[in-house]
């Protein structure tokens, strides 16, 4: 297959490749142009991506993981047989060098000068996360059979136990997939809570044109609705109860009045049955039981 792109090149009419070799020792220059200018002191510059969040010493600003910079590499010893390597590079909010290096030991980068690491870590066990296996359970799990047994047993105690919070996160995040109608139905209550404010705003306009208010009116609330239930301006009792009332007073009523009864010459009296009937006379002698022999005599 050929090339992807054609790669034209100049030669010169007094290149000889038996003399020069190539374009580069012809035109005495290197391969990698200028990232190679230092390259006699042994630092190449390259494209260096910061691994960890940093403070710089200059400015005091946050530099955050993944800032890439052009950073001057530098071979400054070796860890047994891995070389170690020492990046320099310019802080872009700043004039502050900030200088990192490898630490092979750990797996892992050291400042040099320049910044400090901010400190993000935790431990996992207390986030639950699943732990890594260490090299010395390695060894045992490669050479213990029981010990690899009960290693798995444990790990199924941990995966069942760990079961519904991982259904529940993923429940989580498939009810978030659907972009488009959690967007439709959000918009559609906005559009609902808009409608019923606007129609409040105009309730409140027409009640501050009806009473001549000039103060803002806050919104109604619950509380507000069941003060105004208690209050009433309205009778007690409605006019078919009071007419009802009024006439059980009146069949309850005595027909004649006692100003009528004491009159005198009333029609009671004409009747026999006024209050001279009620007069009682003087105490007469007491009557005579019978069986005494007292003969009364007949009127």
């Amino acid at each position: 297959q050929g090339e992807r792109k054609g790669t034209n090149k100049y030669y010169p009419p007094d290149f000889d490749p038996a003399k020069h070799g190539s374009l580069n020792k012809y035109h005495h220059s290197h391969p990698l142009r200028e990232r190679a200018r230092k390259l006699s002191q042994g630092i190449l510059v390259i494209r260096f991506e910061m691994p960890f969040n940093i403070w710089c010493d200059g400015c005091k600003n946050h530099i955050g993981m993944g800032v890439r910079y052009n950073a001057e590499k530098k071979k400054v010893g070796t860890y047994y047989t891995t070389p170690v390597y020492r990046f320099r590079m310019k802080c872009h909010l700043c004039v502050n060098y900030i200088e990192l290096q490898t630490d092979p030991g750990n797996c892992d980068y050291v400042i040099v000068s320049g910044a400090r690491r901010k400190e993000e870590r935790w431990d996992p066990g207390d986030s639950a996360q699943v732990l890594p296996t260490t090299p010395e359970q390695r060894e045992r799990l490669a050479m213990d059979p029981m010990f690899r047994l009960e290693h798995g047993v444990t790990d199924r105690g941990v995966l069942e136990r760990a079961t519904p919070t991982l259904t529940r996160l993923q429940e989580a995040q498939d009810a978030w997939k659907d972009d488009f109608g959690l967007n439709s139905r959000l918009r559609r209550r906005f559009r609902e809570e808009k409608k019923t404010l606007r129609e409040e705003e105009e309730e409140a306009a027409a009640l501050q044109a009806r009473a001549g208010l000039s103060i803002p009116l806050l919104r109604e609330e619950e509380e507000d609705r069941r003060l105004a239930a208690l209050l009433t301006l309205r009778a007690p009792d409605s006019y078919e109860e009071r007419q009802r009332l009024k006439r059980s007073e009146i069949s309850q009523r005595s027909w004649f009045s006692p100003d009528t009864r004491r009159a005198a010459g009333g029609p009671l009296q004409k009747l026999g049955f006024g209050a001279g009937r009620a007069l009682k006379g003087p105490p007469g002698p007491p009557p005579t039981p019978a069986g005494l022999g007292i003969v009364r005599r007949r009127a």
